[in-house]
C-alpha cells in the first residue's frame, strides 16, 4: 500500500457508518484520538500498523482507505435548517450521511459496467418558471404519459426515468426519505423501508419533487415537494369527482385509500385542498382521525403491497449471473464486507424486463 494515497474522508465515513466517535475508535484501536483527528484531517499519513488496527476495529478491508472518493454532504431536504420538525441528533446525522456515502461509493463502482437507457425524461422544472408545484406535477404526468386516475406504480415510473431507488432502514434517524444528486451517477432516492406502503409512495413522490424542482435550498422547498407529491398522486381533476360525490367520512376515506393508494390523511388534506370541507367538517374529521389513532397509524387491514425497486437488484443480478461474481468478488469490488452488502441491499435475484444496457 506504500504507493497508494490514503483517503482521510473514507476513514471518517467508515467510522461514522459504524456509529463510532473518535474517542470510541481510539479506545478500540489503541491509537490516540489526536492521531485519529490528524488522520481524518489529512495532516498525517498512517503506517501499515495503524491501517491494520483501523481495518480490524471497523471491520472493513484496509483497501477502502486508499480508494479515490470525495464524500457528499447531506441532501438539502434532510439538513436541519430546512426541516420544520428537526429532531435528529448530531450522531444520527453523521451516521445517516455515512450510510448514504457508502451506498453512493458502492453504486459508483457498480455502474461502471452499466449504461443506463432511460425510458422517460427527468427534467428540471423550477417553480419560478412553472409557477406552482401542481402545474409541474401535471406536466410530469403528461410528459410521462401517466393515465388519468390513480397512479398504479410510482416506483416503476421513477426508475424508468433513470433514478436509483434504495429502500433503507432509517428507523433510528427518523427520516422518511432523501434525495441525492452527485456527478457521474443517476439521481439517487433513498426511502425508509419501515414505513407503510401509502407513506412510502407519498415519500417517493415528495423526493421526486425535490429531484425535479430543487437545485438549491429554499425556505419553501418542503412545502413545494409535498404539494407536488399530492398533485402527482391525486390530480385535482381526477380526485375531485371521487371526493365530491357524497359526504366525506372516515369510511369513505378508507374506501378511497384502497383505490388511490394514498393515506386517509392525504385524502383528507386533498379534500381540504379542493375546498370540499367546511371549517366544522374539517375539525370533526381530524378529531376523529386523532380519536382512533389514525394520525399515527392507519388501520392495518387497509395496507396494500409495497412497491418494489428493481434497478439495483438488476445490477447485482447482472454481476452475479452474467459476470459470474461471487459474494467474495462483490465484496472485493465494493471494498465492503459481505455482511454489510447483504444488510444494505438484501441481495435478492429479481427477474424483470430490463431497463438497462450492460456493456
Amino acid at each position: 500500500m506504500n504507493n497508494l494515497t490514503f483517503n482521510p474522508e473514507l476513514l471518517r465515513i467508515v467510522r461514522q457508518f459504524r456509529g463510532l466517535g473518535q474517542t470510541a475508535l481510539a479506545k478500540d484501536t489503541c491509537v490516540s484520538q489526536g492521531t485519529l483527528s490528524k488522520l481524518e484531517a489529512g495532516l498525517l499519513e498512517p503506517n501499515e500498523e495503524i491501517i491494520s488496527k483501523l481495518s480490524k476495529a471497523l471491520k472493513f478491508p484496509s483497501s477502502i482507505f486508499y480508494e479515490s472518493y470525495q464524500s457528499f454532504g447531506l441532501p438539502l431536504s434532510v439538513h436541519p435548517m430546512y426541516r420544520k420538525n428537526a429532531s435528529i441528533g448530531k450522531k444520527d446525522i453523521e451516521q445517516l450521511e455515512a450510510e448514504l456515502n457508502i451506498r453512493i461509493f458502492n453504486s459508483m463502482k457498480l455502474v461502471k459496467a452499466i449504461e443506463f437507457e432511460e425510458d422517460l425524461p427527468l427534467p428540471f422544472l423550477s417553480v419560478d418558471i412553472y409557477e406552482t408545484p401542481e402545474k409541474i406535477a401535471d406536466l410530469v404526468r403528461r410528459t410521462w404519459l401517466i393515465p388519468s386516475g390513480p397512479l398504479k406504480n410510482l416506483t416503476d415510473y421513477v426508475e424508468r426515468a433513470g433514478c436509483l431507488v434504495f429502500h433503507c432502514d432509517f428507523s433510528q434517524e427518523g427520516v422518511a426519505g432523501v434525495t441525492l444528486k452527485v456527478p457521474g451517477l443517476n439521481p439517487c432516492i433513498f426511502i425508509d423501508k419501515n414505513m407503510p406502503s401509502d407513506r412510502q409512495r407519498f415519500t417517493l413522490a415528495h423526493e421526486l419533487g425535490h429531484a425535479i424542482m430543487h437545485r438549491t435550498p429554499s425556505e419553501n422547498m418542503e412545502d413545494e415537494a409535498n404539494r407536488f407529491a399530492s398533485a402527482l398522486l391525486m390530480p385535482s381533476k381526477d380526485i375531485r369527482p371521487y371526493l365530491a360525490g357524497s359526504k366525506i367520512t372516515l369510511e369513505k376515506l378508507a374506501t378511497l385509500k384502497m383505490i388511490w393508494k394514498v393515506s386517509m390523511a392525504s385524502l383528507l388534506m386533498a379534500s381540504e385542498r379542493e375546498g370540499l370541507l367546511s371549517p366544522s367538517q374539517k375539525r370533526y374529521l381530524w378529531s376523529q382521525m386523532t380519536k382512533y389513532g389514525y394520525k399515527t397509524k392507519e388501520p392495518e387491514e387497509l395496507d396494500f403491497p409495497k412497491e418494489k425497486a428493481f434497478t439495483i437488484n438488476q445490477i447485482f443480478d447482472y454481476y452475479r449471473s452474467d459476470l459470474e461474481y461471487s459474494e467474495e468478488d462483490l465484496a472485493n469490488l465494493l471494498h465492503t464486507p459481505k455482511e454489510d452488502i447483504d444488510k444494505l441491499y438484501s441481495l435478492n435475484i429479481i427477474r424483470k424486463k430490463p431497463i438497462l444496457k450492460f456493456v
